[in-house]
Formats: structure tokens, C-alpha cells, sequence
């Protein structure tokens, strides 16, 4: 019996506690949970996505020698600024100039020797009208006539050659810009087929920034503006961030679009140009072209109201007070911060702002008490 008294003591202690704890939980089990939410509402962005890209400068020429010789004068600093048709250096012209002599000399030949075929041929054809020669002779003296002709044209020929020859011994600019580095110096050999070129100059008024897209972006691109021709005609300008992550104070133009995908990488080529008058923006370096991308009246939500499971994104939908797991579809290009929401919520529809990664489908949910802006900056 008295067992029996020790075990209904023990029963009737714990209905107690249990009934005490019951009490002492005020919140129903299935309580609202406080979250922040927000409604879906339209609004403008202005997106921005970075391209590493090659810079070139529109005109780069490597400067080579058309004759062979050792060079007598160097006739350019380097780095310095240069104008077309001006002298960067000068090859030995002692035997081009003797070249020249000798080819002055054999038109002058020529000349002399056609003068004789001429005198010869008019002789002959007073001969062969007074029946004095034969067909053979005057055809043979209208042959040797033609031969000097040849002659001569083949000897003046050789004076171009030689004229040429002489002025390719001073080697200029082809074009307006700034000289590289070189590596010549007097009297060093050089000859046409030489690997290395005498000089680099650059033409960096303006200069080419090349980039590449992956072929989704360029295929959208293109569907955006109809055709890949009017897509670089529409494109509004574009920015430059330089290495040290200034941004550029002129903006460029994309002016190409490469009509061929790299097989390799998968991506297509474009180009942009921008204006270089202060010479800012050498050429070999490297920076970043900055695209931006108008998205008016987009659904933007906070990333941190969404998380992902198999490479999809949800966010969770406030549905009578429940939290009702929703997919989405977001635009490709974000800030980091947030989503552009192609499909999957509509103007109106109540999201869990924060915390979608720490909430299971079907909670209860309620909006938290906003903060005031004083209890912002403190946390």
C-alpha cells in the first residue's frame, strides 16, 4: 500500500509541474514569429558590370628598316612624341648613294644608246625607201630601236630602285604618336628580316579597350536592339575603371561587336573607344570597361531575403500570416545586395525581408517592430 501511495505522490507532482509550466508559457505554440517584411514594390535601378579589357592604342606601328646597314644616327628619344614622316633614324648611306650614281649613270647610257638606234632606224628607213637595203636590214634596225627603249625603261627602274633604296636609309614615323623603348644604338646591323622591330610608336589619341562577354550576354545584347549592328549603334557610352580604381574622366563608345564566338572560352570579343588627348591612357595596360545596364520599374528585393537550394533561388512569401516558400527568377546582373526579380512575386506580394535562411516553410509570421533610426546607428 504504501508503494502504491509513493508512486500516485509522484504522479500527482508531476501533473502539478506540468500544469505550472503550461501556465508559466503564455505563447500558444503556434505563435506568430516576428520577422522584417516588406512589399513588393516597383522601383528604377541602374546596374553596373565590370569586363577586365586590354588597352591599345588605335594606331599601334612597329617601326622596321626597308635596307640593311649599320645605323649612323639615332634621331629619336624614347618616349618622346613624334609626327609623322619624321626621321627616327639613319642607316648608312654611302653605298646607296654610290648605287644611285650607278644607276644615274647606266639611264644616262640608255639614253645615249637609244638616241644611236634612233639615228640608225631613220638612215635605215631612208635606205629602204630608195631600195638601197633589204626588209631584214630595216626590221633588224627597228628591233635594236626596241631594245633600247627596254633598256632605257629597265635603267630608270633601277634609278627608283636606287632612289628608294637611298631614302629608306632614313627611316620615319608612319604615323603621329609616341615613341617606345628601343634597343638600337650607332652602328648597330640591321636588315628587314630582322624578329625585332627599331621602334614601337603608338597612336594614343584615342585608344581601343578590348573585352569579352559570354555568349548568353552578347545573344541578349543583340535580342535587346534587334541586331548586333544596331546594338553597337544604340549602346549608350561606357566608362573606364582604372587600376587603381579611379574611373576615367571621358567616356567611350563600343564600336565593335565580334560577329564569331571563341570556340575555346565560349565568349565573343567586343571593343570600345575612348578619347585620349592628355595621353592618360597608355597603351599595354589594363583596366576595367564598366557596362551599365537600365532596369525601370524592376521588383527588387534584399538578397538576404532569399537563400538557395540546388542552384534555384526562393524567398519566402507571407500568405496569411505563413511563410510559403516561393521560387524566383532573378536578372543575371546584381550589386551584391540585391536581387532584380524576373518572375516568381508580383507588385504587392509580402516577403520575409531578412533571415529567409533561418525560417522553415509554414512558420507563423508576423511583421517585427521597425527600429527607430536612433537604434539603427547604435547597432
Amino acid at each position: 500500500m504504501s508503494h502504491f501511495k509513493f508512486i500516485a505522490g509522484a504522479v500527482l507532482v508531476g501533473l502539478t509541474l506540468a500544469s505550472c509550466n503550461k501556465g508559466g508559457d503564455r505563447r500558444p505554440a503556434d505563435a506568430p514569429q516576428e520577422y522584417p517584411l516588406m512589399t513588393v514594390t516597383p522601383e528604377d535601378r541602374n546596374l553596373a558590370v565590370k569586363y577586365s579589357a586590354v588597352i591599345e592604342g588605335c594606331r599601334d606601328v612597329e617601326v622596321r628598316p626597308d635596307v640593311s646597314g649599320r645605323i649612323t644616327q639615332v634621331c629619336i628619344n624614347e618616349g618622346a612624341t613624334v609626327h609623322k614622316g619624321q626621321v627616327l633614324f639613319v642607316i648608312d648611306q654611302v653605298p646607296y648613294q654610290a648605287a644611285l650614281q650607278k644607276a644615274q649613270a647606266a639611264v644616262a647610257t640608255a639614253e645615249a644608246t637609244l638616241a644611236n638606234a634612233r639615228l640608225t632606224l631613220d638612215g635605215k628607213e631612208e635606205l629602204f625607201k630608195e631600195k638601197v637595203i633589204s626588209d631584214f636590214e630595216l626590221r633588224t634596225a627597228q628591233n635594236s630601236y626596241k631594245s633600247a627603249e627596254a633598256a632605257l625603261l629597265e635603267a630608270k627602274a633601277q634609278l627608283r630602285d636606287a632612289e628608294n633604296n637611298l631614302s629608306y636609309t632614313e627611316v620615319k614615323s608612319p604615323v603621329d604618336g609616341v615613341a617606345g623603348m628601343t634597343s638600337f644604338r650607332i652602328g648597330a646591323l640591321v636588315s628587314p628580316s630582322m624578329a625585332e622591330p627599331l621602334i614601337n610608336v603608338s597612336d594614343n589619341s584615342t585608344v581601343y579597350t578590348y573585352f569579352s562577354m559570354s555568349e548568353k550576354q552578347a545573344l541578349e545584347l543583340a535580342a535587346k536592339y534587334g541586331t548586333v549592328a544596331e546594338a553597337v549603334k544604340a549602346y549608350p557610352p561606357v566608362s573606364l575603371e582604372l587600376k587603381d580604381g579611379s574611373n576615367y574622366e571621358q567616356e567611350g563608345h563600343i564600336d565593335v561587336i565580334s560577329g564569331i564566338i571563341d570556340r575555346t572560352t565560349g565568349t565573343v570579343s567586343l571593343r570600345a573607344n575612348f578619347p585620349n588627348d592628355k595621353g592618360k591612357l597608355l597603351s599595354g595596360g589594363s583596366a576595367n570597361v564598366v557596362l551599365t545596364y537600365d532596369r525601370p520599374a524592376s521588383l527588387v528585393i534584399p538578397q538576404g531575403a532569399t537563400y538557395e537550394i540546388q542552384n534555384r533561388i526562393f524567398t519566402y512569401k507571407v500568405v496569411d500570416g505563413t511563410a510559403v516558400a516561393t521560387p524566383i527568377e532573378v536578372f543575371k546582373i546584381n550589386d551584391g545586395k540585391e536581387y532584380i526579380v524576373t518572375s516568381g512575386l508580383a507588385v504587392g506580394d509580402t516577403i520575409v525581408a531578412e533571415g529567409a535562411g533561418l525560417l522553415k516553410a509554414g512558420t507563423r509570421v508576423k511583421a517585427a517592430p521597425r527600429q527607430s533610426q536612433n537604434e539603427e546607428a547604435e547597432q
